[in-house]
């Protein structure tokens, strides 16, 4: 008898959400969802004024990444200036806990607010240098102790 009770139970949700005019539906391509200021999204690479990566090729990205998904090469020109070779960030295997954001001594790596990745192949969710370069999406916030609520 209980699954009887059960299965009326069930019923009766589905049938007060089919009458209930409150519309959840979304008209996707039209209408964005509104993001939170600290969503976490596809990375990008911020630029110095002359156009070239902020990063400096510390490692810590790499070694601080859980999801082991960051590839980085270090160089060095002439003056001394270390900078990446190789940075390459694999989308499909990160999980977007912003560690890279946060771990940045140079605020160059951001999680940005942008979610709309579709590819046709799998290789084009690595994202290269110039390809995080290219990002125009705005960046991600980060959390702030002083402000535990987000507000």
């Amino acid at each position: 008898m209980s699954y009887i009770r059960s299965t009326l139970a069930g019923m009766a949700t589905t049938f007060k959400h089919l009458v209930d005019p409150h519309k959840v539906t979304m008209e996707y391509p039209e209408t964005k969802w509104d993001l939170s200021p600290r969503w976490r999204g596809t990375h990008r690479m911020l630029t110095t004024e002359d156009g070239k990566a902020k990063c400096v090729a510390c490692g810590l990205c790499p070694t601080v990444c859980p999801a082991n998904c960051i590839k980085l090469t270090p160089g060095e020109d002439e003056q001394g200036n270390r900078y990446p070779l190789v940075f390459e960030i694999d989308e499909f295997r990160c999980i977007f806990c912003g560690y890279c954001q946060e771990v940045c001594p140079e605020e160059a790596i951001h999680l940005g607010r942008h979610y709309e990745n579709a590819e046709y192949d799998r290789a084009s969710f690595v994202y290269d240098l110039e390809r995080l370069t290219a990002q125009t999406h705005p960046v991600s916030e980060l959390w702030d102790p002083a402000d535990p609520k987000g507000e």
